[in-house]
């Protein structure tokens, strides 16, 4: 990539090479701009103080090799030290990886750990991975966990490769299994086709069934049942924000340990237990290697925390 060093004093331009082909401007303006804020960078997309190509662009177009990418001065900070991550964080994550080859990385994240930085979080997975693996030049997020999710997290150590993951994603080609645990799931099989609307309220940000939505899709099975709750995999079709969370809470079942679409009684149950935690686990992700061509199927074990809840569910019957 051809490219200017940002600067507080003056417009640089970028020339996109194939190596960010299809990335969206505003997750190259995420790594480019280190240290802005993602709200910063979503304002000068707005205004036009950023443009592809001498024309204005949103934050979602697609950049192509060959794009010139207008920067105005801004203020980054490229040249501080990375983010520190203690060696407790660093051994946690290398014992996380749970699949590795030369064109990606899959950890089981922890709960309560952002994916990202950003919104008053300083160091998030991505940016704790490029302390660990500085060697790792082109590391990016194939995808998102909510931050109190936990579970499988596909890292892609090649643009290229990256690519071709987020081409089998949006055929709907890599199949990904959650284990939830909720109260008042009825039956052992249901499906939630109820389009999901992002929304502000004030500075939370909340989703919505809605008409005005996006089409969303989950299928849910019954794994297990106990006398104050139920054990459910949910499979996605679609992968919205808060996808899973939402559709439960619209279906009548919500989840354990949900602070913003739960209710008191799923609360109480987890107090009487004695563990906190949102009950959400990306269990099992499947696709076919786009490489090797052979189909993966990975699979991430239950924290401790998860475990003992299931154990004190178990103890109850």
């Amino acid at each position: 990539m051809s490219e200017d060093t940002p600067a507080a004093n003056r417009v640089t331009f970028v020339t996109i090479d194939e190596g960010r082909h299809g990335q969206r401007l505003d997750n190259f303006l995420f790594t480019h701009l280190k240290g802005v804020p993602k709200s910063r960078v979503y304002r000068i997309i707005r205004s036009g103080e950023v443009r592809v190509n001498k024309g204005r662009a949103k934050q979602t177009t697609r950049l192509a090799s060959g794009d010139v990418v207008r920067i105005p001065p801004i203020r980054t900070s490229e040249s501080a030290a990375p983010p520190a991550v203690s060696e407790g964080l660093a051994e946690r994550l290398r014992r996380a990886c749970v699949y590795e080859d030369d064109q990606l990385f899959i950890f089981n994240k922890p709960a309560g750990l952002a994916v990202h930085g950003g919104s008053g979080v300083s160091l998030g997975l991505i940016e704790a991975l490029r302390v660990m693996y500085p060697d790792e030049k082109e590391m990016e997020l194939v995808h998102r966990l909510d931050r109190d999710t936990s579970g499988l997290i596909m890292v892609a150590r090649r643009r290229s490769f990256l690519r071709k993951l987020q081409r089998l994603m949006q055929g709907g080609q890599v199949e990904k299994r959650y284990w939830l645990l909720c109260q008042s799931f009825k039956g052992k099989e249901r499906t939630l086709d109820a389009p999901l609307l992002k929304m502000m309220n004030g500075n939370e940000r909340i989703v919505r069934v809605s008409r005005e939505g996006k089409p969303s899709v989950t299928h849910y099975r019954l794994l297990e049942r106990f006398a104050q709750a139920q054990l459910v995999e949910a499979t996605l079709e679609t992968g919205r924000t808060h996808q899973i969370r939402v559709h439960s809470q619209f279906g009548g079942f919500p989840l354990l340990g949900d602070d913003k679409y739960g209710i008191a009684k799923g609360e109480a149950l987890l107090t009487e237990i004695g563990r906190r935690r949102l009950c959400l686990h990306a269990r099992t992700l499947v696709f076919v290697h786009p490489n090797t061509g052979k189909r993966l199927t990975v699979t991430a074990p239950l924290d401790d925390d998860y475990e003992a809840i299931l154990t004190a569910l178990r103890s109850q019957r």
